[in-house]
């Protein structure tokens, strides 16, 4: 039997691979006097996706730490938080997302019997939490409450009073769970120390916080619920794993967002303590590496082939995943995902005395649009009214892209700046040059007309998906048949609203920075 581990040893366990600590006087204290009580929080909102598993090897430290550990899942937070998710559904999610945690848990080879596992509105709804937040209510300023969860807490035009409120709630939860910390993510910070602030004027202690850092999706922008080409699902098939990883943003030599080497670096990493590239012999065979830095140094230096490390992930993470898949594979389990989870695309049926012949659902989630940078423009060498232009849009290689903007949008205009691209149109070429997309763009309504390239919210990245409101999950189409004309039933329903945001059947297109727009053409179309 092993010796149980010294308060130095069991801070390290605790605070290895974190980004941040917020009271490591305060950790250490505890550690020498008896074990530490932790919690990590996890709203039951989109479905949990791989970047879970960072913070599930994070609980597993605690444990080896000596650390008492709960799981909470806040179905409470998840209402409040812009109803992400529904009240009807919220019973049905909070299931879903105990039986997929606690596989994922079982999957790395933690044991379930050291958790705790708790429910928010097994204690939120009690007399003494909601004195507790009315109390707090009267204390905290509404400017505090929603900077609070300005990285949390979905934003949106219109905010509710509830996203003011959960701020408040998680950090109440610290004191009615009886923690010495919180752990969480780096985007959390902002919820930590207005915990740190608030909870002394109540009378309660201010506790420690522990910050992971975040993963990167696979696009290299953070990897979201729901953002779907950003993150591979827990239940993704194997064909789907691969597909995800093959469009990955990947570059060879470039380390910075890369989503494949951060998810090697956050979850394989600290779960085997190695990694192994996979690749045939006649390109080195394997190579096992028992240091991340190691690893991120060769890929740099290009002797890690981008394919070899995708292809290396893919094993890795299908070893994860199978006994997830396996376990709900169960009739009992589908029935709860598919009822926690009803796809929001599946067409209402006919009204009565209408004709229904279209089998297949037109909708936006189809369209496989996202935010590109235009990294060079020239004039079209057989078209005088074509530009010919290189966008990158998060893959290996920019795509060539032709649009009759010249007499629109001058070429300075276009050189450097974001864009919205369509990019599962079929390639067809123009005037002898393929064009593999199309910039969308805001056009007047009457005469003389004007175009205007439609702007992603500034601070978007190459390859981020853009969306519409409600139509977050669905998964794009590889390539859109003409014949089927999925884009122009579609495009009939785009418009520019009088606030110059673009909308299709007056709901936004977002990314999750907020609001695609254009500058001035309000009221116009889309094309």
């Amino acid at each position: 039997m092993e010796p149980a581990p010294g308060p130095q040893e069991k801070y390290h366990l605790i605070t290895r691979n974190l980004q941040e600590v917020l009271g490591e006087d305060k950790l250490m204290a505890i550690l020498k006097e008896r074990e530490l009580k932790i919690y990590w929080g996890t709203a039951t909102t989109g479905k949990p996706h791989v970047a879970y598993f960072v913070p599930m090897s994070k609980i597993a430290d605690f444990l080896k730490a000596g650390c008492e550990v709960t799981i909470l899942f806040a179905d409470l937070h998840a209402y409040l938080d812009n109803m992400k998710a529904p009240w009807e559904l919220l019973e049905l999610r909070t299931r879903y997302y105990e039986n997929v945690i606690k596989a994922m848990l079982e999957s790395i080879g933690v044991p379930l019997e050291k958790l705790k596992f708790v429910r928010g509105t097994d204690y939120q709804l009690s007399k003494e939490y909601t004195l507790d937040v009315y109390r707090l209510s009267s204390v905290v300023t509404q400017h505090d409450a929603k900077k609070a969860g300005a990285e949390v807490v979905k934003q949106v035009e219109h905010p509710l009073l509830s996203g003011l409120l959960y701020p408040g709630l998680q950090a109440l939860d610290e004191e009615y769970l009886k923690v010495d910390a919180q752990f969480g993510g780096v985007d959390q910070r902002k919820i930590f120390t207005f915990a740190e602030k608030y909870l002394p004027s109540l009378g309660y202690a201010k506790r420690v916080h522990l910050m992971n850092p975040m993963v990167p999706g696979l696009t290299g922008s953070k990897m979201s619920s729901s953002e779907e080409d950003s993150k591979i699902d827990l239940l993704d098939r194997k064909e789907d794993v691969k597909k995800k990883l093959k469009k990955a943003f990947c570059e060879p030599g470039n380390v910075e967002n890369n989503g494949v080497l951060s998810f090697i670096k956050h979850v394989l990493f600290p779960l085997k303590s190695e990694f192994v590239i996979l690749r045939e012999e006649k390109w080195g065979g394997n190579k096992t590496y028992t240091g991340y830095e190691a690893l991120e140094k060769d890929f740099a230096d290009q002797v890690v082939h981008p394919g070899d490390l995708k292809n290396s992930v893919e094993v890795a993470l299908n070893k994860l995943l199978d006994p997830i898949r396996e376990k709900f594979n169960s009739p009992e389990l589908k029935k709860l995902t598919n009822a926690a989870y009803p796809d929001p695309t599946k067409a209402k049926p006919a009204e009565k005395g209408t004709k229904n012949s279209e089998p297949e659902n037109v909708v936006p989630s189809r369209l496989d649009i996202r935010v590109g940078k235009v990294i060079s423009v020239e004039k079209h060498p057989d078209a005088d009214s074509l530009y010919v232009e290189k966008i990158d849009v998060g893959e290996p290689e920019p795509r060539t892209v032709v649009s009759g903007l010249v007499q629109f949008v001058p070429k300075e205009q276009l050189q450097d700046r974001l864009v919205v691209l369509l990019c599962n149109l079929k390639p067809q070429k123009m005037r002898g040059v393929e064009s593999q997309g199309m910039v969308l763009c805001a056009s007047s309504v009457g005469e003389p007309r004007q175009v205007e390239p439609l702007d992603p919210p500034a601070g978007c990245c190459a390859g981020e998906r853009v969306y519409v409101e409600g139509y977050e999950s669905g998964e794009p189409d590889d390539e859109l048949k003409p014949k089927k004309k999925v884009f122009e039933k579609l495009q009939a329903d785009f418009r520019i609203s009088e606030d110059c945001v673009a909308q299709w059947k007056q709901k936004n297109f977002l990314t999750k920075l907020g609001r695609v727009s254009c500058k001035s053409l309000k009221g116009g179309s889309i094309s």
